[in-house]
């Protein structure tokens, strides 16, 4: 069943090996029985392991000692991720979530385990002010248990903020006051969840507004933010970062002389993939040291002074590690003698960021991701800082004032 979630093998075995492994497994299953999204399950597998490891250090040597350690476990973990800060319902949220799977667990595998931290089921949030709430999304929108469940940690905190906010009934909503909760809210929350919150409110309001128990449909005044593909990923790296990649390519072979010339375009010119791709050796002009990229955006092309670190690393890379082929374009693939493609100079970029330890997230994003940081934040500044007195100010301001 692992294998169902986690892709990398050597994930599967660091699991397996935790020596609460079978009781992870078992409790996964039963996460896929019941329905659970896949990235619960990535949530809840990689704190289940960490809480196997507390324990173990803390002395547990059989699953029976395993409640004991659970209260440690999650102080250890709030301070350890410095949510010492936080106000008190945040760290009830965080301590909730680590919390939760532990217990999940050891109701599976320890014999008449009890939670003692609840000793009585919550009731449902405004089961007084709308009691139909819930039963409406059951019988008439057909949501399953894990989505109900959802609905009433959002709606919980919603209650909560209104009776601190002196709001006494419904009918005294304004759109003013949803606007501050959703405010609110994102300042412990992060944009995924905040996106939550707002579809459910958005439910819960035309709700009320259909059964009459507000005067106005308050979901028309909600507006959920604005979430972007890859906006986790940093928009730079530093300079240091940058010296340690292009120190990871290895120069004393062909393949590495070929990278580290492509890594230098990349951060020294703010070159895309594909325009690092593009390039010919009729693009380089060694007599005036100059680079011409041709098919930028919007089909411009730009002419840059060729940077000596950068003209070297390609002649190195010409001289001792190209094939000599007929082909004009300057990088070639090293699995066949072909276009070296865009997919592969902003594949090769990410994993060597990927390598030195930056992203985490899979040398898949990398294809996009990569030379967008190169060109979206260094955007050519080894050649307007470093080398503004090589070339002049009017190939600076030829490079600074280049559509892009």
């Amino acid at each position: 069943m692992l294998e169902r979630y986690f892709i990398r093998p050597t994930t599967v075995d660091r699991i397996r090996a935790c020596w609460i492994g079978d009781a992870i497994e078992r409790y996964v299953t039963w996460l896929a029985e019941q329905g659970y999204a896949t990235r619960n399950v990535a949530f809840r597998v990689p704190v289940l392991v960490r809480f196997g490891e507390f324990a173990r250090t803390s002395g547990a040597i059989n699953w029976n000692e395993l409640p004991s350690c659970i209260e440690p476990f999650v102080e250890h973990w709030l301070k350890e991720r410095r949510h010492d800060n936080d106000c008190e319902s945040a760290r009830r949220i965080a301590a909730r979530e680590v919390r939760n799977p532990i217990q999940q667990m050891l109701h599976l595998i320890v014999p008449d385990y009890q939670n003692k931290g609840r000793s009585h089921e919550l009731i449902d949030p405004f089961i007084d002010s709308a009691p139909g709430f819930f039963e409406f999304l059951r019988q008439d929108r057909g949501l399953r248990e894990p989505t109900i469940v959802q609905y009433q940690h959002y709606l919980r905190r919603t209650e909560c903020y209104f009776r601190k906010s002196g709001i006494e009934s419904l009918a005294d909503l304004s759109p003013a006051v949803v606007t501050a909760l959703i405010t609110e809210s994102g300042k412990s929350l992060d944009k995924r969840s905040v996106q939550s919150l707002c579809s459910i409110l958005k439910v819960f309001f035309r709700y009320l507004h259909r059964a009459g128990l507000v005067a106005r449909d308050l979901s028309r005044q909600i507006e959920s933010p604005r979430r972007y593909r890859l906006a986790d990923l940093p928009r730079s790296i530093s300079w240091d970062e940058v010296r340690r990649m292009l120190q990871a390519a290895d120069r004393r072979t062909p393949l590495g002389k070929r990278d580290y010339a492509i890594l230098l375009l990349l951060v020294t010119y703010g070159l895309r993939a594909r325009e690092v791709a593009a390039l010919t050796l009729d693009d380089i002009d060694w007599k005036h040291d100059r680079l011409h990229v041709r098919g930028r955006k919007a089909d411009h092309s730009a002419i840059y002074p060729l940077v000596p670190v950068v003209g070297e690393a390609i002649l190195d890379y010409l001289q001792h590690g190209r094939p000599k082929l007929a082909e004009r374009c300057i990088f070639l693939s090293c699995i066949r003698t072909a276009n070296h493609t865009v997919a592969g100079s902003g594949l090769f970029a990410g994993e060597t960021l990927y390598s030195q330890g930056w992203y985490r997230s899979g040398a898949a994003r990398f294809t996009h991701a990569a030379p967008h940081l190169r060109t979206k934040a260094r955007g050519g500044s080894l050649v307007t800082q470093d080398h503004w007195r090589l070339y002049g100010s009017s190939h600076s301001e030829r490079h600074r004032d280049t559509p892009r």
